[in-house]
């Protein structure tokens, strides 16, 4: 079960060429989940998510499953991201959808649909995954990013617009000058807050959220002044250079502020120092959360 007061996200990204060894996979299959992801390669890339889980869930709050590592395993891949969704629930973790999904609208509400809450048609219901948030590319404006948020919202959902982003390619367009002053990035901040007005729930937080990439945390304190009350979804930490001490104007809303995720640097971290897949993962996961509870408690002193 999750620790309270955790602000890490477990990303789950499995790579069939660099899964955990087999005697290091923990417990069984639930009742259907063979069923659910047969095949021998499908079962060990399942075996692997569910061992990855079980060693990281009680320093998460939520797991950020890659949506392209499981669409690249084909037919079986829906089969296997449903079951590894399943399974993070059971261990009381919310549940994230990596896409960046954007189109336009008609589009836009066929990802949404198969996001969230499913789609119903005279053919009967398709279910979709049910996640607790998705990833979305708001390039396209708008009525491009809308429809997830109508979907979400009406599960009780949210969603993370792609503001500034980890990734070194960033600054090739989100850091270019507008001509009506500030940066991509700031305008797409300013339409974060702009839709999220609405979803502002008690705390001071919205459904709607921001990713903004832990590598370039000189944009964090601006980024707040213009989404006070979004999320931020932070990628970036570990395999990619990002540090949780560079990350406090996140948190300046209050714990939930900021959501770390780490995939990479935990799944891997047997590589760097040792022990068994699932110790070493359990223990970079526990380093992580405290220093960014740390952090928290430093930001808002």
């Amino acid at each position: 079960m999750a620790q309270r007061g955790s602000q890490l996200v477990l990303g789950v990204d499995p790579d069939p060429a660099a899964l955990w060894p087999a005697p290091a996979r923990e417990g069984g299959h639930e009742d259907g989940d063979l069923a659910a992801a047969p095949g021998e390669g499908a079962r060990a890339v399942l075996d692997h998510c569910r061992a990855l889980i079980a060693a990281a869930a009680e320093a998460c709050v939520a797991v950020k499953l890659q949506l392209a590592s499981f669409e690249a395993l084909g037919a079986v891949g829906r089969a296997v991201l449903d079951a590894v969704a399943a399974h993070a629930r059971r261990a009381g973790l919310l549940v994230f959808a990596d896409g960046k999904r954007g189109d336009i609208d008609v589009s836009a509400r066929a990802y949404a649909s198969a996001l969230f809450g499913g789609l119903d048609s005279p053919l009967g219901r398709f279910e979709g995954l049910g996640a607790d948030g998705a990833t979305v590319n708001p390039l396209m404006g708008r009525d491009a990013i809308e429809p997830f948020i109508t979907a979400a919202r009406r599960q009780g959902a949210g969603v993370f617009l792609l503001v500034r982003t980890s990734n070194p390619g960033a600054a090739d367009v989100e850091d270019l000058a507008l001509a009506a002053g500030g940066a991509v990035w700031e305008r797409l901040a300013a339409l974060v807050a702009e839709l999220g007005e609405e979803g502002i729930g008690a705390a001071g937080l919205s459904d709607v959220g921001a990713v903004m990439g832990a590598t370039a945390p000189a944009h964090l304190r601006r980024a707040r002044e213009l989404m006070p009350g979004a999320v931020f979804l932070l990628p970036g930490i570990g395999a990619q250079g990002g540090a949780v001490e560079d990350l406090a104007p996140a948190f300046l809303p209050g714990a939930a502020g900021g959501l770390i995720t780490a995939s990479r640097s935990i799944a891997g971290a047997h590589q760097l120092h040792g022990g068994s897949p699932a110790q070493a993962a359990r223990a970079e996961a526990e380093r992580l959360r405290a220093s960014a509870w740390s952090l928290f408690e430093r930001a808002t002193a």
